[in-house]
C-alpha cells in the first residue's frame, strides 16, 4: 500500500491490520511517535492526519491510504515550528515521552483556534497525558506559540 507521511509517498508492504503507529516506527523508522498505552487513551501516539490529531496505535495503516500523515519528524525540518520553539522557550519537556503527541495536538488546536483560551487548551489536550505533570508549562507554551504565530 501507499502511505503519504511527512510529504513523501511510501510504498509499504504490511498487513492490512497493522496499526499506523507500527508502520511509522517499525517500517518507516520514524520513532518520534511513541507507544504509550496501546488503547488510544494516553495520546503518546498522536499524529496529524490531514491536519487533525489521530491516535495511531489503534487504527490500521490501511485506513490512512490517500491521506496525509504528519509525524513530529515532519512538522519542521529544523525544529523551528512555532509550537516547537515555544516548547523550548518555556522548557516544557521533562522526560519527553508525551511531547510529540502534545505538540501535534497543540498544532491542530492552533490551526482551529489561533487565540485559544486556557479552557480551549485544556479541552484540546485533555487526551494527551503527561506523566511528569508539566500541564502548566504545556498551557503556557501553547499561549506562547499562539503569540509567535500571530507575529
Amino acid at each position: 500500500m501507499k502511505l503519504t507521511v511527512n510529504g513523501k509517498v511510501h510504498d509499504v508492504a504490511i498487513s492490512e491490520d497493522m496499526p499506523l503507529l507500527w508502520a511509522l516506527r517499525d517500517v518507516l523508522g520514524l520513532t518520534g511517535t511513541k507507544f504509550g498505552c496501546g488503547m488510544a487513551q494516553c495520546g503518546a501516539c498522536t499524529v496529524l492526519v490531514d491536519g487533525e490529531p489521530v491516535r495511531s496505535c489503534v487504527r490500521p495503516a490501511a485506513s490512512f491510504a490517500g491521506k496525509s500523515v504528519t509525524t513530529i519528524e515532519g512538522l519542521s525540518l529544523a525544529g523551528d515550528h512555532p509550537v516547537q520553539k515555544a516548547w523550548a522557550e518555556l522548557d516544557v519537556v521533562q522526560c519527553g515521552f508525551c511531547q510529540s503527541g502534545q505538540i501535534l495536538a497543540a498544532v491542530a488546536l492552533l490551526k482551529a483556534k489561533p487565540r485559544p483560551t486556557d479552557g480551549d487548551i485544556d479541552a484540546a489536550l485533555s487526551g494527551n497525558i503527561c506523566r511528569c505533570g508539566t500541564y502548566q508549562r504545556i498551557r503556557g507554551a501553547v499561549h506562547r506559540a499562539a503569540a509567535l504565530m500571530q507575529g
